[in-house]
């Protein structure tokens, strides 16, 4: 077998998803050829910079331009309509990869983003011979338009109410599974919350605050801890500022009135997550997906229009999360929540919402549903 797994940088979490899935398929099948490819390497340097930086900057500066353009493109027909217009003029980017698809010649496609749904759709119009077996693995809690695309065999989709809307719109029901959003293989296994807490200093008789700014350090995290200096409920904080070494730096060197432990980039955010008592976060569809492996639950702020208002609106009518719009409520909402019944009760929830074992389940699904409708011998 001969699996594709493809990807795009826009964001950390599509390339987190296709590493999980990656990991998985390998665990599975060690025998199979699994290649990981992010389809902006197939781009033109300036392609690529205005997808990604464009992506990036926009979501940063202008979220309500980026919420009018989601809801805007949210629209099958209209896309349908678009997406026959782009074909009559395919740039060189995607012909690259279309290239790669029929040299590489894979069984299986899956695709942790929206941009590969739509070059396959337009690939499969000419191909010759036996199409691959595609899976849209979508990586939110709502599926967009966008992820809906002619060439897909197979939806797996983060919970019952996405499923729902993808049927809704078209889709059938029959080609959508609920597997949640994969997550590497780490978030199911036990982690030693003393042996962290020693490493890291942390105290057993406190709780434990987790403030996440994302993969790119994008959120506001300098704006969440100045506001936690000015609780007075007792607590101590780690934070992750990602890749954004220029926000780990400015936080490192400010003294802070709860014990504070800044971090950059980490790759053991399972074990952040299981000495947390409560995280931080903008509810990006894979953060979400980890918190709810591990029974964590949320303090949401400000979440932005689009994906991760949707994102939030999941989370928060299902008792796993609690939300904030402004940052300067983020004192009040702590008092209430620390130490309190409510907090344990969310925890609950999250843990029910949790799916651990997503990636292996999109793997046996994709090959069950492959074998199904391989021609007879």
């Amino acid at each position: 077998m001969r699996v594709l797994i493809t990807t795009i940088t826009a964001g950390g979490g599509h390339l987190q998803v296709a590493a999980a899935l990656d990991e998985a398929w390998r665990s599975l099948h060690p025998k199979d050829v699994v290649e990981k490819v992010d389809v902006m390497d197939f781009f033109s340097q300036l392609h690529q910079k205005v997808y990604s930086d464009g992506y990036v900057k926009l979501v940063a500066h202008a979220p309500e331009l980026w919420g009018m353009l989601f809801n805007t493109t949210d629209n099958p027909k209209l896309l349908r309509k678009l997406a026959k217009l782009r074909r009559t003029f395919p740039p060189a980017s995607t012909t690259r990869f279309v290239r790669h698809l029929k040299q590489f010649k894979p069984d299986v496609v899956l695709c942790t983003h929206f941009l590969p749904v739509e070059i396959l759709a337009k690939a499969r119009e000419k191909w010759v011979g036996a199409f691959p077996f595609v899976v849209c693995v979508v990586t939110d809690f709502e599926a967009h338009a966008l992820w809906m695309g002619e060439a897909v065999d197979c939806y797996c989709v983060a919970a019952a109410e996405t499923k729902a809307r993808l049927v809704a719109r078209g889709i059938a029901v029959n080609s959508v599974v609920v597997t949640g959003i994969p997550i590497a293989a780490k978030f199911s296994a036990k982690a030693d919350p003393l042996a962290v807490r020693r490493r890291y200093g942390l105290r057993d008789d406190l709780p434990t605050l987790l403030v996440l700014g994302g993969g790119f350090g994008m959120g506001p995290v300098g704006e969440i801890l100045r506001e936690l200096d000015k609780t007075e409920t007792d607590f101590q904080t780690i934070v992750v500022a990602g890749r954004n070494e220029k926000l780990r730096r400015e936080l490192a060197v400010h003294d802070r009135k709860h014990p504070t432990h800044v971090l950059g980039f980490v790759t053991n955010m399972h074990e952040l997550m299981a000495v947390s008592d409560l995280l931080i976060t903008k509810p990006g569809g894979l953060t979400t997906s980890e918190a709810l492996a591990v029974g964590k639950p949320l303090l949401i702020l400000n979440p932005i229009p689009g994906q991760e208002a949707a994102n939030s609106d999941f989370l928060l009518e299902r008792g796993a999360a609690s939300k904030i719009n402004r940052v300067e409520d983020l004192p009040h909402r702590l008092r209430q929540l620390l130490n309190s019944p409510k907090l344990a009760e969310m925890a609950r929830a999250a843990k029910a919402l949790g799916h651990p074992s997503a990636a292996l389940d999109i793997c046996r699904e994709t090959l069950r549903r492959k074998e199904a409708t391989a021609p007879e011998s």
